[in-house]
């Protein structure tokens, strides 16, 4: 046991920073790149970039192994161009640790360009000019003045990169790397041993608690102020020539390998198997799938606008608290939700037995932990604080003067919600419900282990057919996971440019 918790602790620690650094050069340098240059296509890439936010990462993984495994494309072209045989040369295997930690960064840079893209935008010209005047070469400014600005941001992108990463489940159990996503399910389902999980999942609570910390900590002493009301931006450079094509080509290169090569692949395998694949099964997994998520997306969003709006007409210390330590769901993992969520269920499920045997002298099964009961609560717990990320953000925009005015007139606090805030709401409610949705959909750990008996998703169907090497097979399910995937990319796309337009 020693020797295996060594394993889930190295392991996870060196994807987990490797997936960090890969996310942060990654997003830093082609965000820098985008809020400084002009070159052509840059407005496209300004969207483009953040397509593999649309990729699980679990669904890169299979579509890479397929393209690069011995009898995928690329080997097979390098076969029959060099008149090579087997053995006679070697190839990296892709289903490694340095094989996680490049897909999962190729897929979780978004986090990083995001935040760092905004923050490189919202850098007044005054700082240039202050620069040049003290001597301050263009990489000097760079290094000392730009990214220590941008800091923030980038520590907090790097930080849910790496958030993300420790609650992979689907990628490493697909490459064979040990961590303590793969060792609470093996722990749980293989062993049988429940204590075991939930002391793993506690270790790989400690784990996402101090890389919150180590972001907290990271901009514990940093605070910037823009001085006087004449906040100017700094003007893009023109580039042509050689430097346009260079940069061109960095820019394309994230979103090519993490979105576009992948999707390619998926729509030629689903293409091969269209006919057999698309059938009543697949339509029933839409049919859950949809239900589900949609189910989660309401439940969520009638969770967040209650405690969003119990928060602006009481702010008080306890409801500010309540509402932080349910905003911690999304940095939990979802195996670690699953652990938690079956641990309570499970003893309710016993409770409830014992009394109707003892009472009817019959048994009512597993009503809470076998049912689809288990799975929105957990997704509740999960997703929780994405919606009320997007409502607050709404409620923040009405001005309180509304209230007071319809209190004034004898208005209770849900009719000012129902007839006032919820209409102004419409599209942060929109918002929340979509990106809570997509993320039920594209979920893989928590309702692997929490779905009911013969109850199937896309994304469950996707990981158990890639995982009995049937790779073409599960491209269909796993396009569809992508392409639903797009809507909440080209939602937060509008939000980014909306936001630097609003701020130059």
């Amino acid at each position: 046991m020693t020797t295996v918790l060594q394993d889930y602790v190295v392991n996870s620690l060196l994807l987990a920073c490797g997936v960090g650094v890969g996310s942060l050069l990654i997003g830093t340098t082609v965000a820098y790149v985008i809020s400084r240059y002009d070159f052509t296509g840059r407005k496209l890439f300004r969207w483009l970039t953040l397509l593999p936010l649309a990729m699980p990462a679990y669904i890169i993984a299979y579509t890479y192994t397929g393209i690069l495994d011995f009898s995928g494309p690329v080997q097979t072209l390098l076969r029959d161009t060099f008149g090579w045989g087997y053995g006679d040369y070697t190839f990296p295997d892709i289903r490694s640790l340095t094989g996680a930690i490049i897909v999962m960064s190729l897929v979780l840079y978004p986090y990083v360009y995001m935040l760092a893209r905004t923050a490189f935008s919202e850098q007044p010209i005054s700082l240039v000019e202050a620069s040049q005047t003290m001597g301050i070469s263009k990489f000097g400014y760079l290094t000392r003045v730009s990214l220590p600005l941008a800091r923030p941001a980038l520590f907090t992108g790097t930080a849910l990169a790496m958030m993300e990463a420790l609650a992979d489940y689907g990628t490493v159990q697909y490459f064979g790397v040990s961590t303590f996503t793969t060792g609470i399910f093996r722990t749980w389902f293989g062993l049988g041993n429940g204590i075991a999980a939930a002391q793993l999942s506690s270790l790989l609570c400690s784990f996402v608690l101090i890389v919150l910390l180590f972001e907290k900590w990271s901009r514990r002493h940093i605070k910037y102020y823009h001085q006087g009301q004449n906040h100017k931006v700094q003007k893009r450079k023109q580039l042509s020539g050689g430097w346009a094509v260079f940069v061109f080509i960095l820019c394309l290169l994230p979103p090519l390998l993490g979105f576009i090569v992948p999707v390619i692949q998926l729509l030629y395998w689903t293409w091969l198997t269209l006919q057999q694949n698309i059938d009543v099964q697949f339509i029933e997994l839409i049919i859950n799938s949809f239900g589900l998520a949609l189910s989660a997306a309401i439940i969520v969003v009638m969770l967040a606008l209650l405690f969003s709006y119990t928060r602006r007409i009481k702010n008080s210390k306890v409801i500010n608290s309540l509402e932080q330590a349910v905003s911690l769901g999304y940095a939990i993992p979802g195996t670690v939700i699953a652990v938690g969520v079956l641990v309570p269920l499970s003893w309710a499920d016993n409770t409830a037995n014992l009394i109707s045997e003892s009472w009817f002298d019959t048994t009512v099964g597993l009503i809470f932990s076998g049912t689809l009961f288990a799975l929105l609560l957990a997704y509740s717990i999960r997703f929780l604080s994405v919606a009320i990320h997007n409502v607050e953000a709404g409620l923040s925009r009405i001005t309180p003067d509304m209230d007071n005015a319809a209190r004034s007139l004898g208005a209770p606090p849900k009719r000012v919600l129902k007839e006032i805030h919820i209409p102004l709401l419409k599209t942060s409610v929109l918002s929340a419900a979509l990106l809570v949705f997509v993320d039920v959909l594209k979920e893989l750990p928590a309702t692997l282990i929490l779905r009911p008996f013969n109850f199937n998703t896309l994304a469950v169907r996707s990981f158990e057919l890639a995982s009995d090497e049937r790779l073409v097979d599960a491209a269909t399910p796993a396009l569809a996971i992508v392409l639903v995937g797009l809507l909440p990319v080209i939602l937060i796309t509008h939000a980014i440019d909306k936001t630097i337009k609003g701020k130059s």
